[in-house]
């Protein structure tokens, strides 16, 4: 009988504890913060440490090519999305102030749910999210932070970019935020999607000139998905 890879074992018998206890640390630190700092700052430092234990654990190399749009300002952030672990790349990446948009049943997860909810994360009803998208998006904006979204909707198998859909771009539209294209390139041979194995690895992260929502519609959404997607697969490769 064959033996998993020496990777697999070192996941499951190293890497999963190790950021099993990495989240409950982190998570105790964050969701103590948000009694204090309701913006969710503090909480978001610790995200950032934690994404940056996971690299350097893991042995994970991340490049950043292009240029960094001023901090603090509000932003729309697209990337495609090769992995799980493209959200630790971009978090310990950018400096600026992220937030995600997650399915509403993960806020009950324990730690890293409680984190998402209390640091002002959006957790939507996918199925029926209404207007209170919009409201908590409203929210995240007037305390400075940026969105971070994976408009794929799911991680490639082979790398490619799929096809970006049109309906995350509202927010962008409806908020008046500009759009920021963002590549990853080398992280699904970090951790293959559906294999629990990750193997040490080089990362590199593009980030492109940010693309204005001023004067567009709802009707423009579909385009503005259709021209950031062109912008990321061009250095997602």
């Amino acid at each position: 009988m064959k033996l998993p890879a020496f990777h697999w074992w070192r996941t499951v018998f190293f890497l999963i504890p190790a950021i099993t206890v990495y989240t409950i640390v982190l998570g105790s630190v964050s969701l103590l913060s948000t009694l204090i700092d309701r913006r969710g700052y503090t909480a978001h430092r610790c995200a950032r440490m934690w994404a940056r234990l996971i690299l350097w654990t893991t042995g994970v190399r991340v490049e950043m090519k292009g240029a960094l749009p001023p901090v603090g300002v509000s932003y729309v952030f697209a990337s495609n999305h090769q992995s799980f672990y493209d959200i630790p790349v971009i978090f310990s990446t950018l400096p600026h102030q992220l937030r995600i948009i997650a399915k509403s049943s993960l806020g009950a997860f324990p730690f890293l749910g409680w984190h998402l909810h209390l640091a002002g994360h959006l957790l939507v009803n996918r199925d029926h999210p209404g207007a209170s998208v919009f409201k908590k998006m409203q929210r995240m904006v007037s305390q400075g932070a940026s969105l971070i979204i994976f408009p794929e909707g799911t991680r490639s198998r082979d790398g490619r970019v799929a096809r970006f859909k049109g309906g995350v771009f509202l927010l962008a539209i409806e908020s008046g935020l500009p759009v920021v294209p963002i590549s990853v390139a080398g992280s699904r041979h970090v951790m293959l999607k559906g294999r629990l194995m990750t193997c040490p690895g080089d990362v590199t992260i593009t980030v492109h000139e940010p693309i204005s929502t001023s004067g567009l519609t709802r009707e423009d959404a579909r385009p503005l998905a259709a021209r950031v997607q062109a912008v990321v697969a061009g250095a997602a490769s």
